[in-house]
């Protein structure tokens, strides 16, 4: 894992992971009426999902191979805090 890490390729990885994921809305959108993603939302989460991984990849680089578990942790729990709040507004009214 710490030689993916270290490549340049990585980014590249992380951009066909995203594209993957948004695969998902996609497909979904086009055999029900439940899942209605507009174009900003596809950029919004396709720049969380691009964003968070490259952010943690640059940051992991800097941190001892002890702590890139805690590293990946932290970066998750944002991850998944912001998506919350756009997507219902848990703590604030950003979603809602």
């Amino acid at each position: 894992m710490s030689d993916l890490i270290q490549k340049s390729t990585v980014f590249a990885w992380i951009a066909a992971a995203t594209a993957a994921v948004l695969l998902v809305p996609l497909l979904a959108m086009q055999f029900t009426a439940d899942v209605q993603w507009s174009a900003a939302d596809f950029i919004v989460m396709g720049s969380l999902l691009f964003g968070m991984g490259s952010l943690f990849v640059l940051v992991a680089r800097r941190a001892p191979c002890r702590h890139r578990v805690f590293v990946g942790a932290t970066f998750l729990i944002a991850f998944v805090y912001i998506w919350s709040e756009l997507a219902v507004g848990v703590f604030t009214d950003l979603g809602g």
